[in-house]
C-alpha cells in the first residue's frame, strides 16, 4: 500500500510538473536569480522615490536658500552643511533636492516615450503582420530606413526639428526612435503565430480574419514585446539624458532633470566635479536596474534563450 501511495505521489507530482504555465515557470526561475532581484530591487527603488520625491525633498529645488553662499568670480559654490547634505549648485538650490526630483521627471520622460513607442510599435506591427504583402514591405521598408541610423543621432534630429524644446518634444523624439524596434518585434512574432496550429485550426474553421488577428495571433506575440518595453525603458532614460545634455530637453531649469543638471554643471566642472558625478551615477545605476530585469525576463520567457 505505501508503494502504491508513493508511485500514485510521483505520478502526481509529475502531472503538476508538466501542467506549470510558461509564466508560472518564468517567476519559479526569476526569483531564484540574483540579476533579477538585483535590478527588480533597483527599478523599485527608483520607481518609490520618484513618486515620493516632492514629499521626501527637504526643500523646494527652485528656491535659491544658499544664494548668499555662491561667488562666481571664484567658482564657489554652497558646500556640504547642515540641512544640506549634498550642498547647492550654481543658483544656490539645495542639490538632494532637485537630484530626488529630477527622478520623477526623469521617470516621466522614459515611460511616457516607452509607452508611445510601445503604442506606435503595436500599430505598425500589427498592420506588417497581419495584412502581409505590400502593407508588410512598406512598413518594414520604413522600419529598416529608421533602424539604419543610429538611434541618438536620429532622436537628435526629431528634437532640432521643432523650434521651442519642452518636455513633450524631448518624448516624442525618443518615442519616435523606439517605434522601429517594437514594430520589427511584433511583425516577427506574429509571422510565427501565423503558421501555429490554433491559427490554422481557426482559418480552417472560418473565423474572420480580424478575430484570428486580435484573438489569437496578437495576445500570443505580445509577451517578447512587453519584454523588449524594459529595455527600451532604459534606453530611454539614457537618449532622454544625452538630448536634455545637449539643450533640447525643458528649457525651464526651475523643473529639474538629471540630463539639465548634467549640462548645467559643465561650467563648474573642473572644480567642483561631485555636482555631475550624482546625475550620472544615477543615470547609469536606474539604465542599469531596467537592463537586468529585462535580460533576465527575455531570458525566462524565451526556452532558446535559457542557459
Amino acid at each position: 500500500m505505501a508503494l502504491g501511495v508513493t508511485k500514485k505521489e510521483k505520478i502526481d507530482g509529475l502531472a503538476e510538473s508538466a501542467g506549470t504555465s510558461l509564466a508560472a515557470s518564468a517567476w519559479k526561475r526569476l526569483r531564484r536569480s540574483p540579476v533579477f532581484l538585483t535590478g527588480a530591487v533597483i527599478t523599485g527603488l527608483f520607481i518609490v522615490l520618484s513618486l515620493l520625491s516632492p514629499w521626501l525633498a527637504p526643500h523646494d529645488p527652485s528656491e535659491p536658500m544658499l544664494i548668499d553662499q555662491v561667488v562666481k568670480a571664484r567658482n564657489e559654490i554652497p558646500q556640504a552643511q547642515p540641512g544640506h547634505p549634498l550642498g547647492g549648485d550654481l543658483q544656490g538650490r539645495d542639490f538632494l533636492s532637485r537630484l530626488l526630483v529630477g527622478s520623477q521627471q526623469t521617470l516621466v520622460v522614459g515611460v511616457g516615450a516607452t509607452l508611445i513607442g510601445l503604442t506606435g510599435g503595436l500599430i505598425l506591427g500589427t498592420l506588417a503582420g497581419a495584412i502581409g504583402g505590400w502593407v508588410d514591405s512598406l512598413v518594414m521598408r520604413m522600419v529598416d530606413v529608421m533602424l539604419s541610423l543610429p538611434s541618438l543621432l536620429l532622436a537628435f534630429s526629431i528634437a532640432a526639428m521643432f523650434a521651442r524644446p519642452s518636455q513633450f518634444t524631448l518624448i516624442l523624439a525618443v518615442a519616435i526612435v523606439q517605434i522601429p524596434v517594437f514594430a520589427r518585434l511584433l511583425r516577427g512574432s506574429m509571422l510565427a503565430q501565423r503558421h501555429s496550429d490554433h491559427v490554422l485550426a481557426a482559418t480552417a474553421l472560418g473565423v474572420k480574419k480580424g478575430a484570428i488577428v486580435f484573438r489569437h495571433m496578437l495576445p500570443n506575440s505580445l509577451s517578447p514585446v512587453i519584454v523588449q518595453s524594459t529595455l527600451v525603458l532604459a534606453t530611454a532614460i539614457i537618449e532622454a539624458a544625452a538630448l536634455s545634455f545637449l539643450g533640447l530637453g525643458n528649457p525651464d531649469d526651475r523643473v529639474p532633470e538629471w540630463g539639465q543638471m548634467l549640462s548645467d554643471v559643465q561650467k563648474v566642472f573642473d572644480t567642483h566635479p561631485h555636482l555631475a558625478a550624482w546625475p550620472a551615477i544615477c543615470i547609469i545605476v536606474v539604465a542599469l536596474g531596467f537592463t537586468l530585469m529585462g535580460e533576465t525576463l527575455r531570458e525566462a520567457l524565451d526556452p532558446k534563450n535559457r542557459r
